[in-house]
């Protein structure tokens, strides 16, 4: 039998989320303890495979792995391997086909960052986001792999202002290394000023001398994978881990958040 979970994750704590050796990351946490509860012999074995390998730092709140079960499938449940995880918490398991891979079965992601408002001109960055709608070579918007085909479709990018932030929403039937925030940061500056949508438009058809960096990993989190009539099975059992464990950190944050912030009203 094989089985998919949908896995959320702090990735602030994480060196990414495709096993290295000697550092921690998403996956070897979750290898390490599916290994543990005799559940897989081993991740090749099992044919563990992930949708999406995000960077150092990037979270997710919807990512997909699958692996072959033999044994112990009882032990298949959010409440228990969230029992065994820290900092990762699976939200929904479903039975696959045999054939199933996480990431070739995607039908599309997608990414949210939240960028704080500089004063940016909303108007300017809604502008430049229509730009990246459609087909195009992303080169200037990624860092490229050997090999790696960089023409990509986005269906969607959205810029939504919030009290104190823009919500920055990217939706594409694939994304290359650091694509998603490439696109953000010139979106900010698009904001500020620097860039204007005509830029844009001509970075995408290749007229360029020098690439926008990537934004900072910590903004970005993958929100959403759609796939074709799969279901994730979840309970309150095992969300409840999950929902104690994001609150302690919404709280921290919040706690230093007005702690600066009273300190830049008073310099």
């Amino acid at each position: 039998m094989r089985v998919a979970l949908r896995v959320a994750y702090d990735g602030t704590v994480f060196y990414g989320f495709q096993r290295q050796p000697d550092v921690r990351t998403v996956e070897g946490d979750i290898v390490q303890v599916l290994e543990k509860l005799n559940v897989i012999e081993d991740a090749g074995s099992a044919h563990f495979k992930g949708a999406s390998r995000t960077d150092k730092g990037v979270s997710a709140f919807f990512n997909v792995v699958s692996f072959d079960v033999s044994r112990r499938l009882d032990l298949v449940r959010p409440e228990v391997l969230n029992h065994h995880l820290r900092d990762i918490w699976v939200l929904g398991v479903a039975e696959v086909p045999c054939e199933f891979h996480p990431r070739f079965w995607a039908k599309s992601k997608t990414y949210r960052y939240y960028l704080i408002d500089e004063g940016l001109d909303l108007k300017a960055m809604k502008e430049c986001a229509g730009m990246f709608v459609g087909t195009y070579n992303f080169k200037a918007f990624a860092r490229l792999e050997p090999g790696k085909n960089p023409v990509r479709k986005l269906t969607r990018v959205d810029v939504t202002g919030r009290r104190g932030y823009i919500l920055i929403e990217i939706e594409g039937e694939s994304f290359l290394w650091e694509m998603a925030r490439r696109i953000v940061n010139a979106l900010r500056f698009c904001g500020l000023g620097l860039m204007d949508a005509g830029e844009i438009q001509e970075m995408l058809t290749g007229d360029y001398t020098k690439k926008v960096p990537a934004a900072a990993p910590e903004g970005l989190i993958l929100w959403h994978i759609a796939y074709e009539g799969l279901k994730f099975r979840g309970n309150e059992m095992g969300l409840k881990k999950a929902k104690r464990d994001l609150f302690e950190r919404y709280s921290r944050a919040l706690t230093r958040a007005a702690l600066f912030g009273d300190i830049l009203v008073n310099l």
